[in-house]
């Protein structure tokens, strides 16, 4: 039997080799699961071959990148960069904000995919638990959509003003309250985890929390209105979405001013917009970004992934 051995926490351990566990790591940098299994495979036969019984998971992933490398090149610089940043001790608080619909939810479900990340959540689920304890005669704004929130401000506000924008900052800024009592727990129980949605944007966050190295955040963008406008046809038509399509519709145009805030705030905050067009190429600029300023900032998850 192949054994492995690592470190977690300063504690050596070892496990035996297992071809399920390594093609599993090979299919986040997006290698096909059959291809994946087949590759695993050839790196065990090679292992007997060489009579090894014991290998070091560094030696184990040289071993690997080696091949990958003469193999697939792209795939093995994507296997490099997810193994980079999931090399670590501390978790990661990954934040992606974007306005409505520009795809926040889809894209951090593959990101905590590709990283092994088991813990997600949106901030429209934070507002509707702070809508259970904050009564709408309390805090009308929350009670309405970021977009519309503007209808639930109790004071007129001067004509100068935007009412769409004060609205929607109002909005963020009740619920990045909740935001960040996510991200403080999830720090204090050592819990990486990723929180996506309309609320997550720069500026609102606690100065504190934004320093820490490893609460990283992101923007989303579409520049294009069409393509915009395309994403809430094609979510409102999945048999599960219980979102009228034309309540989107209606307020377009006040979703695409929270769109040039969010782009506006990320040049201020300095922080990562990315064009939302393409999924993969979304999700490949993120782990790279994490991978340069971030990496090694990530847990090694229970499974210990090669």
């Amino acid at each position: 039997m192949i054994m492995i051995q690592g470190e977690v926490s300063g504690k050596i351990y070892t496990e035996p080799f297992s071809k399920g566990v390594l093609s599993r790591s090979l299919t986040r940098a997006e290698m096909e699961p059959d291809k994946a299994y087949e590759f695993a495979t050839c790196i065990e036969s090679k292992l007997k071959e060489k009579e090894v019984t014991l290998i070091t998971i560094d030696e184990l992933v040289e071993l690997i990148v080696e091949d990958l490398t003469v193999e697939d090149s792209i795939t093995a610089e994507k296997y490099l960069a997810w193994r980079k940043v999931k090399k670590g001790n501390e978790p990661l608080v990954l934040l992606i904000g974007g306005a409505s619909g520009v795809g926040t939810s889809s894209i951090a479900f593959e990101i905590a995919n590709r990283l092994g990340i088991r813990n997600m959540i949106s901030t429209d689920m934070i507002r509707e638990v702070m809508r259970k304890i904050v009564s709408k005669e309390l805090s009308p704004v929350i009670h309405e959509s970021s977009f519309t929130a503007y209808k639930g401000m109790r004071v007129p506000l001067p004509p100068e003003f935007d009412d769409v924008l004060a609205g929607f900052r109002d909005h963020v800024d009740t619920v990045s309250v909740g935001i960040e009592a996510v991200i403080e727990r999830a720090l204090k129980e050592g819990i990486s985890i990723v929180i996506e949605g309309v609320h997550v944007v720069p500026g609102f966050i606690n100065k504190k929390l934004m320093e820490k190295h490893n609460v990283v955040m992101f923007v989303l963008t579409l520049h294009d209105k069409e393509i915009h406008k395309g994403r809430f046809y094609s979510r409102c038509r999945q048999m599960w979405a219980r979102r009228p399509l034309q309540i989107y519709l209606d307020n377009f145009f006040a979703i695409r001013k929270t769109h040039t805030y969010f782009e506006s705030q990320a040049k201020k905050f300095n922080i990562p917009a990315i064009e939302n067009i393409d999924v993969l190429t979304t999700i490949d600029s993120i782990i790279k970004n994490i991978t340069k300023n971030y990496g090694g900032i990530i847990d090694v998850e229970e499974d210990k992934d090669k």
